[in-house]
């Protein structure tokens, strides 16, 4: 009898989260604790659920990408997600914001 991943394999089955209206597949391979990409995903969107809503900005996995129509809404919103990762004790590495 073939394992399941054998069998996910042959039939094309892939991982992909959700984000607003799009699909990312990741490229690399995650941790290997169960459930704990899924947890930390949960966790960030819920810290920025109401900025996700507005349609603006989408997070996964461990990057965020942030759409706006002018420089000065940008800010607004880089300084309100750093505020809530840093009252979250989370943080950003400085070399992949861009």
């Amino acid at each position: 009898m073939p394992f399941i991943s054998d069998i996910i394999k042959n039939i094309g089955i892939k991982k992909v989260f959700t984000i607003p209206k799009s699909l990312v597949e990741p490229t690399v391979m995650f941790f290997s604790l169960t459930n704990s990409l899924a947890t930390f995903q949960a966790m960030r969107n819920e810290l920025i659920r109401d900025l996700i809503n507005m349609g603006k900005i989408g997070s996964f996995i461990d990057n965020m990408m942030i759409g706006t129509e002018s420089k000065e809404e940008h800010d607004k919103l880089v300084e309100e997600i750093l505020r809530r990762l840093e009252e979250n004790d989370l943080y950003v590495k400085p070399e992949k914001c861009r």
